[in-house]
């Protein structure tokens, strides 16, 4: 086709594709598509969304005409749509001279993007757009088409050995240009392992006529990175955004804002807080969405750390370091840091507290170990000893401390909440506790808090601001206050670019954060307990549940309440495995925290105080009243968590129970009427034999009434209320409407007739059996009289 057919039909191709911005439109649902269950779909889409495949063919043909395609305004993500909509340029480079601001109002904006943008911002955005897209089985997301194509893409345009491809060229021996109406790269000698100041970011991703030529080699690789982080990570709340930035770094940025707005548009722009004042997000990320940015994470290390070695000499460094070279060292604390932390924070504070929440955890947990992607490999050893973090990862450390400090205390806050007797909750108390507990580790994120920790005794209180900015931070620190440590200079920044100049840092290793991990290592000896005592009473039930109690005929468990755990359904192994995590979870924390034996044992006394002398559990926690018992905050958590219960039975008539699902519904309502017209036509007859002092009498009253039913109706008039008029001895039929008694009818009927017994005789023979069970049973409780019997 020609260019200018294909032109017009590339924005609804697109759609095709990825589907709609609104959501209506599912378009090829990439994101349900797996090979197991649509073999022949999936593999084509593969093949033709492949970077070399004909889709990117078409991208790059479009590329070398530069085309331009509008994407609206308001589908990005909530911050840039609201500073845009405001005339307020945002801080990415990615929308740098690409919106055009009506004069009128903000209303109806565009994005003029490049074919290979247009594509991206489509492909990237979908994964958000396309949540309630239909689904007819089972998806593991991991195996789905949009999760295989996004590896596949950052392996192509982010690649950890060689170059970047060059796209393929429409004419043979041609090239695609890059896009003209910005640099697409940036000037890497304006980039800085810290980016202290969003003013200097705004000029460094300013156009640049004389950019280097060879940088334009990675455009693609920026622009694709760039969407990436923008569609994924770039959401959250309103109070969010003002706490990120310090106050005189958002003035800053707010003058130089107003200059590029003012001149261009000849109207002045609003205040930062007014261009955000309506925004507040509702941005709730799926599973399947923190799985795709751990994928991009995890890519991102092992870029980073495919980085060849420096070279001894600065000056060969300058001349030999490619602009791929450059932008590995640079990709994370430039592009990435920022936005993951607030999109963790946002988890972290929002995640519901089931097991969903190992992604997010995991997700962390691969940020946190960059050396697990490195390159080199690990000595091999005979002896299975955790492997140590290695020396020079404590600048990552120490630039990422947060990460490691603030979100663990996030870490501990939700698990004090969670039920740990759930093996995947232990499970995931278990991850993290294994992974600070690397040799090595917890000393770097000790000496990381040091340097954050010290003082700066030249700055005075009013200029600590300064931190942030980079036109004046390095001569002024230089010149007044040498006591200050380059490596402490690149701490503080980090902390203070995150959370502002007011943050009160909460050490890790502090009084405060120790005082929780003891709460969570007792909440862990009490789970332990909890297991281990569920564990006994599934022995005991299933030991108390032999072949011959299964044809019981007395309905036993009519009053019962359920007193156990999700263990119950999982098993025996499942409770093995729970108390092993917890148990190598407080392993770990002891390790990291330097927790004694004495605090271990005391604790460990503490949880054994929950068992009385009968080992059964307490009541939970409570205040007795005029009104009775009252639950205290800890009585409430106990309750939730299953660590304690109360005993709640059934206190009402027998008969009005509810239809149990082990019962047939129409016989309980047959078996009620029958006995309600014997009860009511023997009543008189029973009540004598209930009177009378022989054995008679015992067996009468023992199988005909309930004498702690009847005190509960003396003393209650609650249950008095709820009871039948007749509450004194009669016959109760219910239990020969359960399955299992029905079932153990129709299997000795079934035996009698091997022996050729008839329906009569065999009726007889269970009612000869019924009547010893029933003598059996008063001996047992009554007590043997033999002088009576």
């Amino acid at each position: 086709f020609s260019l200018k057919e294909l032109h017009g039909i590339f924005p609804w191709l697109v759609e095709s594709i990825f589907g709609s911005l609104d959501g209506i439109i599912i378009g090829w649902n990439l994101r349900c598509l797996q090979g197991k269950t649509n073999p022949n779909e999936y593999s084509v889409a593969l093949d033709f969304l492949d970077p070399s495949g004909p889709m990117m063919k078409l991208v790059y043909k479009l590329q070398a005409e530069e085309y331009r395609y509008d994407f609206p305004v308001s589908y990005l993500p909530g911050p840039v749509k609201a500073s845009i909509q405001e005339q307020v340029l945002p801080e990415c480079s990615l929308y740098h001279n690409k919106v055009q601001f009506p004069s009128s109002g903000g209303l109806g904006l565009n994005l003029a993007l490049n074919p290979f943008e247009y594509y991206m911002f489509y492909f990237a955005i979908s994964l958000i757009t396309q949540k309630n897209s239909p689904v007819t089985h089972h998806v593991s997301p991991s195996n789905s088409a949009y999760f295989i194509l996004v590896d596949t893409y950052l392996k192509c345009f982010l690649p950890t050995e060689g170059s970047v491809l060059p796209p393929p060229s429409s004419n043979p021996g041609g090239a695609i240009p890059s896009p003209t109406p910005r640099s697409p790269a940036v000037p890497f000698s304006s980039y800085g392992m810290h980016h202290t100041s969003l003013l200097k970011r705004h000029i460094a991703h300013q156009p640049s006529v004389n950019a280097d030529p060879a940088s334009q080699e990675i455009w693609r690789s920026e622009t694709l990175l760039q969407i990436f982080v923008e569609m994924w990570l770039h959401h959250y709340s309103l109070e969010m955004y003002q706490k990120m930035q310090s106050p005189h770094v958002k003035l800053e940025v707010l003058h130089y804002r107003l200059s590029i707005s003012s001149k261009h548009h000849g109207s002045p722009a609003q205040s930062s807080y007014q261009a955000l004042h309506a925004y507040q997000e509702s941005f709730k990320p799926t599973e399947e969405h923190v799985l795709v940015v751990r994928l991009l994470v995890k890519h991102l290390h092992a870029f980073s750390n495919s980085l060849k070695p420096e070279p001894l000499s600065p000056s060969a460094h300058s001349h030999t370091a490619s602009p791929l070279e450059e932008f590995k060292r640079v990709v994370i604390p430039r592009f990435v840091q920022e936005k993951l932390y607030i999109f963790l924070q946002h988890c972290f504070g929002h995640w519901p507290l089931d097991a969903s929440f190992r992604a997010v955890l995991e997700m962390w947990l691969s940020y946190l170990q960059p050396w697990r992607y490195a390159p080199e490999k690990p000595p091999q050893s005979t002896e299975p000893l955790p492997r140590s973090v290695p020396e020079k990862w404590a600048t990552f450390i120490q630039e990422n401390l947060l990460m490691y400090t603030k979100l663990f205390v996030g870490f501990l806050n939700r698990a004090l909440r969670t039920d740990l007797v759930s093996p995947k909750n232990a499970l995931m108390v278990f991850r993290v506790a294994k992974v600070f507990a690397q040799p090595n580790l917890a000393e770097m994120i000790l000496k990381g808090e040091q340097l954050f920790l010290e003082p700066e005794l030249v700055i005075p209180h009013r200029q600590h601001r300064l931190f942030m900015s980079s036109t004046l931070g390095g001569s002024f620190l230089s010149s007044r206050s040498p006591a200050v440590t380059d490596a402490s200079f690149k701490v503080k920044s980090h902390v203070y670019s995150l959370e502002g100049q007011d943050f009160q840092y909460k050490q890790m290793f502090g009084t405060e954060v120790r005082n929780l991990v003891l709460k969570l290592a007792q909440l862990i000896c009490q789970a332990q307990q909890t297991a281990k005592s569920i564990s006994d009473h599934s022995a005991e039930t299933m030991a108390s549940q032999s072949f011959f109690s299964w044809f019981r005929f007395t309905p036993s468990d009519m009053n019962g309440s359920y007193t156990g755990n999700d263990l119950d359904e999982i098993g025996q192994d499942s409770i093995k495995k729970t108390d092993e995590y917890l148990e190598k979870a407080l392993e770990y924390l002891c390790q990291i925290f330097k927790l004694s034996e004495a605090q271990l044992t005391q604790m460990m006394m503490k949880c054994g105080t929950t068992q009385d002398e009968n080992g059964k559990k307490q009541l939970p926690d409570c205040i007795a009243s005029e009104n009775g018992l009252i639950l205290t905050p800890l009585g409430r958590y106990q309750i939730i968590n299953g660590l304690r219960r109360f005993e709640v039975q059934y206190q009402g008539d027998t008969e009005l129970q509810p239809i149990r699902s082990y019962e047939n519904a129409a016989l309980v309502r047959l078996l009620f009427r029958l006995s309600s017209v014997l009860n009511e036509r023997f009543a008189d007859q029973m009540e004598v034999l209930c009177s009378r002092e022989d054995f008679v009498g015992r067996l009468c009253r023992y199988h005909l009434t309930n004498p702690q039913l009847v005190q509960k109706i003396r003393y209650s008039p609650v249950v008095r209320d709820r009871m039948s008029q007749n509450w004194g001895p009669r016959i109760s039929l219910r239990f020969l409407a359960s399955y299992r008694t029905l079932i153990s009818l129709l299997m000795i009927y079934f035996l009698a007739s091997w022996f050729y017994i008839g329906p009569v005789g065999c009726t007889f023979i269970i009612l000869i059996g019924y009547f010893l069970y029933a003598v059996i049973m008063t001996f047992f409780f009554e007590g043997w009289k033999p002088h009576e019997h």
